[in-house]
């Protein structure tokens, strides 16, 4: 009798969130090494699709990278990074493409169908225009040039409402059209905030392999449970938030600034990370909130 009183309590913790969220907009971005366990990503989509079907309009926006990686050697293409971001030339290119849309995006589409919900892949350069992504080595001042790399400009929503709008959840690509009419690849990070921002979506979740921001990267216990847009420069000024996690960061700010009430970053390895995160009082990773919207969710 204990056990289904204490799952009646969960459901009850749930009740006022459920309430609260039904019709808001949740972009969700998954990637990391939890993609790359089964049991892990049945998970993440059993949590997508119920939050979908107690009345939240959930998007997914999906990376990639190791696929991608496997990929290339399958090929005999060597994988090269600078700064962070995969050199993608005209034959890594072609990899990114096979891989991201001809196997990742629609394993997820499945994954998400069997657990009864209404899903679509959605290409990423039907709705993403692309700028040429190109920097400056701080060390050397050397003009670096990734490639067929994007950043997200413009944000064509149309076809991510129409089809939230058919109760249907776009799973999304990060890829995106270039000036030159050449698909890009696009950090999924950066492509989900962007989807996120044009949306104005209530929150924005990130799922990776990590448990959050921490304040000491190597105690998983330091987790900062809190994050306001106004502490942002002091922790990078701290190394707090450094390398990789600088554009997440970066991309979260300028969302946050355009309107999404939250954003939330979570551990995806830990079974249904998101719906613990969401529904219930404590939740399990960072938010990061502007300072006046911090007690007004």
């Amino acid at each position: 009798m204990k056990n289904a009183t204490d799952k009646a309590a969960v459901l009850v913790e749930a009740l006022p969130y459920i309430r609260d969220f039904r019709g808001a907009v949740v972009v969700v971005k998954f990637g990391g090494s939890a993609m790359e366990d089964p049991a892990r990503v049945r998970s993440v989509l059993q949590d997508v699709a119920f939050l979908e079907c107690v009345g939240l309009r959930m998007a997914v926006v999906h990376g990639g990278g190791k696929a991608i990686t496997r990929g290339m050697q399958e090929r005999g293409i060597k994988a090269r990074f600078v700064h962070g971001l995969r050199v993608t030339c005209e034959r890594t290119i072609e990899v990114v493409e096979k891989v991201i849309k001809g196997d990742v995006n629609p394993r997820l589409v499945q994954g998400l169908r069997e657990f009864g919900a209404r899903a679509e892949g959605l290409h990423g350069e039907k709705i993403f225009r692309a700028t040429r992504q190109t920097g400056t080595d701080p060390d050397t001042g050397e003009k670096l040039d990734w490639g067929f790399v994007g950043e997200p400009g413009e944000v064509d929503v149309a076809p991510v409402l129409a089809l939230l709008e058919n109760n249907t959840i776009p799973v999304i690509t990060p890829l995106g059209m270039g000036p030159d009419g050449r698909v890009h690849n696009m950090n999924a990070d950066v492509a989900a905030a962007a989807v996120a921002r044009a949306l104005r979506a209530r929150k924005l979740a990130f799922l990776s392999d990590v448990p959050g921001l921490l304040r000491d990267p190597g105690d998983p216990e330091s987790l900062l449970s809190t994050v306001r847009v106004g502490e942002v420069d002091g922790l990078i000024a701290r190394g707090v938030i450094s390398g990789g996690m600088l554009p997440k960061i970066r991309s979260c700010v300028e969302a946050l600034r355009a309107g999404v009430r939250k954003v939330h970053m979570i551990d995806g390895r830990m079974p249904h990370a998101l719906l613990l995160e969401i529904f219930t009082d404590k939740g399990v990773g960072t938010e990061i909130v502007n300072t006046e919207t911090v007690n007004n969710e």
